[in-house]
């Protein structure tokens, strides 16, 4: 089940690359700098288009990480290109992918610490489950807005990604 999660929020991270494929259409069709796009916000006490990005990223690799028994692997937040937006998110998808389904056979009994609790711990599943999902998705969510806000083509279909359709 975790790796199943896992990866379920790993191919909505996913949807990333296919929305900032569209912002360059978009940006390139309008005639401005696309990484224009990448510091964009939904509301002036927002964080940008860059910051969802890497929070997911780092919701994401964080839950496959700690559920998995292992630490994080650290990425700088260094990005503000879209070339460097690509490659964050190639990253965490080559890390997330990288951790075996048997790493998980003991993430619910995983305790994990979280920065903004200090002294407290939470539990595989309720990290999974109360932090990772909804924060992941919270992000992809929000990095859509913003580029749908911007004018960006991007719709539904972009945001669920693809989907395994099967002959009846």
């Amino acid at each position: 089940m975790y790796q199943q999660a896992i990866a379920q929020c790993t191919q909505a991270f996913l949807s990333f690359e296919k929305m900032l494929e569209k912002a360059e259409a978009h940006a390139e069709q309008k005639r401005f700098d696309v990484n224009v796009l990448m510091h964009s916000r939904l509301a002036p006490d927002m964080a940008p288009f860059l910051y969802q990005v890497q929070s997911a990223s780092d919701y994401l690799k964080a839950g496959a990480a700690w559920l998995s028994g292992q630490r994080p692997p650290r990425l700088e937040d260094n990005e503000r290109t879209i070339d460097e937006v690509r490659a964050r998110i190639r990253k965490t998808v080559e890390f997330t992918r990288s951790v075996a389904s048997e790493m998980y056979a003991d993430a619910s009994s995983q305790r994990v610490k979280v920065s903004w609790k200090p002294g407290k711990i939470i539990e595989g599943q309720d990290y999974l489950l109360q932090i990772t999902i909804p924060n992941v998705y919270f992000h992809v969510a929000m990095g859509y807005a913003i580029l749908r806000k911007d004018g960006v083509d991007v719709g539904k279909m972009d945001f669920l990604g693809p989907i395994n359709f099967v002959d009846a």
